[in-house]
């Protein structure tokens, strides 16, 4: 009997002990594991490899004198990375669906937002625009003024921070907010 199917037969006898010691022994091959199942999925994927790790652990093993959520006895350590896969899968389903939900933006596509530029406008987009940063510049003055210095005058964003007295961060920070906001309130001008 091989290491990790004695940890896992002192797991189902219920030593407390026992579960502290199954991680290091298993880490690398979940973590292998996790790797593959994430390269499986969608780009934009918010989870890592090793936050799956260790969801899928804490729902196979007990810790802290809790139970796992889906109890199991394994017979080997075949048996248990067999379960640790199916529980990758189960985790990434879920969040799947959860992600398609409503309140969780299930209509929504996500935009990066380093490739989404503000681009040269003339005519209509122009007072589109114009009429959007007003509105922008109305509820938050900050990120309307690190946009109007950024594109209008053509600084970088560590001379636009200068110039405003902020850091380089903050400015990024409002120049993201800024574009969202921006495409968000320019889209629904397109389409009433």
């Amino acid at each position: 009997m091989n290491e990790v199917t004695r940890i896992l037969s002192a797991i189902e006898q219920g030593d407390p002990q026992a579960a502290e010691k199954l991680l290091p022994l298993v880490y690398d091959e979940l973590r292998k594991l996790a790797a593959q199942k994430m390269a499986q999925e969608k780009p934009g994927q918010t989870l890592q490899a090793t936050a799956l790790v260790h969801e899928a652990y804490l729902r196979l093993v007990p810790s802290g004198g809790h139970r796992a959520a889906e109890p199991q006895r394994w017979n080997s350590r075949g048996h248990f990375f067999c379960a640790a896969a199916e529980a990758m899968r189960r985790i990434l389903v879920e969040r799947a669906r959860r992600s398609r939900r409503a309140r969780h933006g299930g209509g929504w596509k996500r935009l990066d937002l380093e490739k989404l530029e503000l681009q040269d406008h003339s005519g209509d987009d122009l007072l589109a625009l114009d009429q959007a940063l007003d509105t922008l510049a109305a509820e938050e003055p900050a990120a309307a003024d690190v946009v109007k210095l950024r594109y209008f005058a053509g600084l970088t964003t560590a001379q636009t921070a200068a110039a405003l007295g902020i850091s380089v961060r903050t400015a990024n920070r409002h120049l993201a907010f800024a574009r969202a906001w921006l495409f968000q309130e320019l889209g629904r001008n397109e389409n009433p």
